[in-house]
């Protein structure tokens, strides 16, 4: 089967007539989402670092989103997956560990304001984007990221593609060149860096976005990529074949599994906690405790975290000496830490002014993470983490989450959605977020996507 050609063949074809309405609304909170994150990713430093490189290089274009200047759609598009990224408060699908809204999100509203193109249009290419996004993922979890990559940004270059190619109104052979360029000069993405808690691990959003209106342009200007760029050819040199270690194998058929039936949007869960997925079940159990027992971090000894292997393994470590926030990010003893010490676990949990607090980094020693046999048989199906307070007066107070809030079967609704939007745009001055929040809800009708731009 010509699994790349029957999926850009699908994106190319999407139309916000024939949608489902579920899908359209889901597509609609993914955008709340994005623009809670960019608020978010506001309060880091080093995130303030990247948008005063790109504002010294500003000039005529679009729409920094919430940075009050304007540049090539290049490079607003590249600050705007950024914003997406940094505060890992992103939307993410389980199926494919990856995050689509890092690369499709800024690579549509960027492009859509270019174009001077409407709301229904964004929607199109948002639901088209997560598509291919998501379907290549799939393909190669979880031996991608196993093999040394992060799909949110290899992957994310697809996704980001099919949505200019869609915004573009490129056909099904000018989508699939789309793809073939973008499987040409799409980021490496090591999760080398990730693990290592380097703060380049906020790039790669923006260079997947940037890859893919880049890779949809050549390809409207008649520069062709693979027709298989996906599965390959007996050359064995497709997207696929070489970002996988010797011994796996993708399953193709996921790439056009249900598709125009089943809408990978729809599997997207939300994060209300700004951390990497695999700490929220820890960090869900902490503040359930904190809420309904009363407890003060002052009266917590130690805790003990149960949980599945691959969260043992990923997040289950502490922040070394001189850790940046993506470390913080990815470990699930400070996570726990700074809710017992905080009651949340929002962008200001992340800010260098709170790692810098020794309160922190103490109570995080005290964290300790261990694989539970138990809980590790209901992975993938659940990713369940157990909590474990034991108090200085003896006492142990146990909270176990198995699905935790966000997942499509403990979703986030509209109303929380709207909630955390509000909560991340309160550290900013001067946002109408209930403006922001009609547009967006509003957005098959917005006859302008840079009147939503303009409120961000």
């Amino acid at each position: 089967m010509e699994y790349s050609r029957k999926l850009a063949e699908f994106c190319a074809g999407v139309s916000l007539d024939a949608l489902p309405a579920e899908a359209v609304d889901k597509a609609k909170l993914c955008v709340l989402d994005y623009i809670a994150n960019i608020y978010g990713s506001l309060e880091l430093d080093a995130v303030q670092r990247v948008v005063g490189y790109y504002r010294s290089q500003a000039c005529e274009g679009v729409s920094v989103p919430a940075c009050g200047f304007k540049t090539s759609v290049r490079d607003a598009a590249f600050i705007g997956g950024v914003l997406a990224e940094a505060i890992e408060a992103q939307d993410g699908v389980r199926f494919g560990g990856n995050h689509p809204c890092s690369a499709v999100m800024p690579a549509s509203l960027s492009m859509a304001e270019w174009l001077g193109l409407p709301g229904s249009r964004v929607l199109e290419a948002v639901v088209a984007g997560y598509e291919a996004a998501n379907r290549a993922a799939a393909a190669v979890h979880p031996f991608h990221t196993l093999s040394g990559f992060l799909p949110t940004g290899t992957c994310g270059s697809f996704g980001a593609a099919a949505a200019a190619a869609r915004l573009m109104g490129l056909d099904a052979e000018g989508t699939l060149n789309a793809m073939g360029n973008a499987g040409y000069l799409l980021p490496i993405s090591m999760a080398e860096d990730l693990m290592g808690g380097y703060t380049v691990k906020i790039l790669q959003g923006g260079q997947a976005a940037v890859v893919g209106i880049g890779a949809a342009g050549m390809a409207d200007a008649g520069i062709t990529g693979h027709p298989q760029v996906l599965e390959g050819s007996a050359l064995g040199g497709g997207f696929t074949q070489i970002t996988l270690r010797s011994g796996a194998e993708p399953v193709l058929d996921r790439i056009t599994d249900g598709l125009g039936e089943r809408y990978t949007i729809m599997d997207v869960y939300f994060k209300p906690y700004t951390a990497c997925r695999h700490t929220h079940g820890a960090a869900q159990a902490t503040l359930e405790l904190m809420k309904e027992k009363a407890v003060r971090a002052a009266d917590v000894d130690s805790v003990l975290v149960r949980t599945y292997a691959i969260a043992s393994v990923a997040v289950g470590k502490g922040v070394p000496e001189n850790g940046t926030f993506v470390s913080a990010q990815f470990s699930t003893p400070y996570v726990v830490a700074a809710c017992l010490l905080d009651g949340e676990l929002g962008p200001a949990q992340l800010t260098e002014r709170r790692m810098a607090d020794p309160a922190v980094m103490e109570l995080a020693s005290r964290v300790t993470v261990e694989m539970d046999d138990e809980l590790n048989a209901m992975y993938p199906d659940k990713t369940a983490s157990r909590v474990e307070l034991t108090m200085k007066d003896g006492g142990v107070l146990t909270r176990q989450v198995d699905i935790p809030k966000g997942d499509p079967r403990d979703p986030m609704e509209a109303p929380e959605i709207m909630e955390k939007v509000k909560r991340f745009a309160s550290l900013r001055e001067g946002r109408d977020t209930d403006r922001i929040i009609e547009l967006v809800m509003g957005l098959e009708k917005l006859k302008d996507v840079s009147e939503l731009s303009a409120a961000i």
